[in-house]
């Protein structure tokens, strides 16, 4: 109880994690507190892209879609492991939005700011290109390609959060915030280890929000806060199935309901298809993919593919609640993504909420939110923007070094497969070698789990990178889940409970401050 904390942040998700980076990294003293895993709310459950939002555009979101393209380069630059370049097909479906508007939005898209690397927009005739192959024939004649980003989401905000340990935070996962409150213009947060049920209280001079679904309910912990903005939880989910054509492209369809549905290329073997948009009731923790949803997505990309999608080809759903800032707006789908602040300073120590935003903007939410909170912190002017220039862990290379990093680690370590060097270097970047040590052979890197992860990579997510369970390491650290079978998921959960380690010790890596 002697330290006091310049920050305290409720909320290990992509918000979270973003603010306590920036803050460690220009001096403060930061702690943050996650209730679950890393990233185990709506961080991981995203469509996985680093994105403008071109339908924003619709909604006259001018700023939000320009802040948005001008962060996905900054992103992919300090995180090229884990982001890529990924184009999209837009088919020009007669009957719904005309080609002269995508035309047009597609011009804006490629020139509102912040395309320097990533190719522009061109036409594309379906009936000759191979994107138009797995188009249902004849029906879709001209469309358009453009650029976007896709990302490893879960990753990015662990990723993000080593940093942020790397540079002197204090993060606790399992760690629910039970009580809030205030004496002498100090919060104190009682926090509760969710494994063991051990109590202990931290002190800080400013307090941030960043519970993401759950940002009323930390108010309502003894804060003192009435907070005037509302949340609205929205529903978002997807379906995975197995790779449903050869090239690399992702597609866009627009629905006749206004919406749009990605297709995306996932995990090699692979397809990614999402999201819905509705307003959801009740417990965030609790959301699951309805059959309704389900059904929804099967249809939907079944208009445009020749070969239609059945919910019996599903092999995976995931669905996420999005915390958005309540603007009252009537449709879900129209409902505002750009973030909001409430700060409020019951008894004269500040709290900052957050509601909405989106992980393409999380780097400029958290500057935003150290501008907010300046006048209450020591170090907030240090380094100001220097986190869009610092890589994160593992993301010191140029954006096209990836395959060269993988050739590398087969040629350090003969005994790995290519597709097992490209999954590591895709998931650690420059930090694979740490990983993998002096191992000779792959016996060197103990049991094997299946689907090339073995006990060496789980140690070293135990160690550096938080993973308590195997839910931790199959679903967000990776996503192996998709290839283990249900048993061989049980065995790793099994060793990981007889060779966890506490909760409480500071994980650090070399070159972490002390």
């Amino acid at each position: 109880m002697e330290r006091i904390f310049d920050l305290a942040i409720i909320g290990g998700g992509v918000n979270g994690c973003g603010i306590a980076r920036d803050a460690a990294g220009r001096g403060n003293s930061v702690f943050l507190c996650e209730m679950n895993d890393l990233a185990s709310g709506t961080s991981s459950w995203s469509t996985k892209l680093v994105h403008g939002g071109l339908r924003y555009l619709e909604y006259y979101e001018f700023r939000l879609v320009r802040e948005a393209l001008i962060e996905r380069e900054i992103l992919w630059g300090i995180a090229p492991h884990i982001i890529r370049p990924l184009r999209f097909v837009l088919p020009h479906h007669d009957g719904l939005r005309p080609a002269w508007l995508l035309r047009l939005g597609l011009f804006l898209y490629d020139h509102i700011g912040g395309r320097h690397l990533l190719p522009p927009t061109r036409s594309v005739d379906l009936t000759r290109d191979e994107v138009g192959k797995p188009l249902v024939p004849h029906r879709f004649t001209k469309g358009f390609e453009y650029s976007d980003c896709f990302v490893d989401d879960a990753r990015l905000v662990v990723l993000t959060a080593r940093d942020a340990a790397d540079r002197g935070a204090e993060i606790r996962t399992r760690s629910r915030a039970v009580e809030i409150r205030q004496t002498d213009g100090i919060w104190q947060v009682t926090v509760e280890n969710t494994f063991g049920g051990e109590r202990s209280t931290i002190r800080a001079r400013v307090l941030v929000n960043a519970g993401g679904p759950w940002v009323e309910q930390v108010l309502a912990a003894g804060s003192g806060v009435n907070a005037r903005a509302k949340v609205r939880l929205v529903q978002g989910s997807h379906i995975v199935v197995r790779k449903l054509y050869q090239h690399d492209r992702a597609y866009m369809f627009q629905n006749s309901d206004g919406r749009i549905v990605f297709v995306i290329p996932y995990q090699d073997d692979f397809t990614l298809i999402g999201t819905t948009d509705r307003d959801y009731d009740g417990d965030p923790a609790k959301v699951k993919a309805s059959a309704e949803e389900i059904q929804y997505l099967c249809d939907s990309v079944s208009e445009y593919l020749a070969n239609p999608v059945k919910p019996s080809d599903v092999v995976w759903t995931y669905a996420g609640v999005r915390p958005l800032y309540d603007d009252g707006a009537s449709d879900a789908k129209a409902a505002t993504r750009e973030y909001v602040f409430e700060l409020d300073t019951p008894g004269g120590a500040p709290l900052l909420s957050i509601y909405g935003g989106k992980i393409t903007t999380h780097r400029r939410l958290a500057e935003e939110a150290l501008e907010k909170l300046g006048p209450y912190l020591n170090g907030s002017k240090a380094r100001e923007g220097w986190t869009g220039k610092a890589p994160l862990p593992g993301g010191d290379m140029d954006v096209s070094a990836v395959p060269a990093l993988s050739a590398e680690l087969v040629r350090n370590y003969p005994f790995l497969t290519a597709s097992h060097a490209n999954r590591l270097a895709h998931a650690y970047g420059t930090r694979a070698g740490k990983l993998l040590g002096t191992a000779k052979s792959l016996g060197d890197l103990g049991r094997s789990f299946g689907a090339s992860l073995t006990e060496a990579e789980v140690r070293y997510l135990m160690q550096t990178e938080w993973a308590c369970t195997a839910e931790d390491v199959v679903w967000r650290r990776s996503k192996l889940g998709l290839r283990l079978t249900s048993s061989e998921i049980a065995a790793l959960d099994d060793w990981i409970s007889a060779h966890r380690v506490s909760p409480e010790s500071p994980l650090r890596e070399a070159g972490g401050r002390p």
